[in-house]
């Protein structure tokens, strides 16, 4: 088994799949979430086309995976031949060699098919380093029902302000509903990636132009106070627990008016 990875992207901020050239079995580690489950579901159909290949999967939480991934890549231990990785890795491991360009893809494999901002996300020295499962963007997700019986109407582009005062109307904790669920649960791919996109809108940046970092400054202030008054007033409890997974359950049982998270 090689040490140097192919690589298949696909999550928040897109997720990827890296694998080695040749192999018996073919170890695939990917995230706990509905489309990578769906992914799983398109083994039979590998199967049925490579009949001397066995497919193993490894399901981890975000957090675990991320961890996992990166320990056995960086250390060169080939515990896994497929991974899902996103738009962080994927130029970082490429430009150190951990990854193998995708160069030989097939012909109907339509490259330039590929959005630019995540194409351009996954190559290295204008080669594809990862080939997109899907991609993801930042969205407000409400429950409509939610909404109307609190006696509010979202707009198109909604302001942070409107988001605390909807919040504030949907929350009944008597009857357990809360106005809305945000990523609590500490990690890179968990709360850090929902609150750099938020510091984001707020005109927050992690790094000046002279990496001087920025987490003094009003913007990521106003960022993180608005995050926690959102947690703490209109949330539900243990939200520090929680991540993707526990606020979908949350926000589809009705538990939950508003859910700000990857489409």
């Amino acid at each position: 088994m090689t040490t140097r990875l192919n690589a298949l992207m696909g999550a928040c901020a897109v997720c990827a799949l890296a694998a080695p050239g040749f192999a018996e079995t073919i170890t695939v580690a990917t995230v706990n979430n509905g489309d990578m489950v769906r992914m799983q579901g398109l083994t039979d159909d590998f199967n049925a086309k490579h009949p001397d290949i066995e497919v193993e999967w490894v399901t981890l939480e975000e957090n675990v995976l991320r961890q996992r991934v990166t320990t056995d890549v960086a250390t060169k231990g080939g515990q896994y031949d497929v991974m899902t990785i996103g738009t962080y890795e994927v130029p970082i491991w490429g430009k150190q060699g951990w990854l193998v360009p995708l160069d030989d893809l097939p012909a109907e494999y339509d490259v330039d098919d590929i959005l630019p901002a995540i194409r351009g996300g996954l190559t290295v020295d204008g080669s594809l380093y990862a080939a997109p499962f899907y991609g993801e963007s930042s969205m407000v997700m409400y429950r409509k029902d939610l909404m109307e019986e609190a006696g509010m109407e979202m707009p198109e582009d909604p302001t942070w302000d409107f988001i605390g005062e909807a919040a504030a109307a949907m929350t009944d904790k008597d009857a357990g509903i809360y106005g809305i669920c945000l990523r609590g649960k500490a990690g890179w791919g968990e709360n850090m990636a929902f609150l750099t996109a938020m510091s984001n809108s707020m005109g927050a940046r992690w790094f000046d132009m002279e990496w001087n970092p920025q987490f003094d400054s009003p913007e990521w202030n106003e960022t993180l106070t608005t995050y926690l008054d959102l947690m703490n007033n209109y949330g539900p409890p243990g939200s520090s627990s929680n991540g993707f997974n526990e606020n979908l359950a949350l926000f589809q049982t009705g538990k939950c008016g508003m859910w700000i998270d990857a489409t």
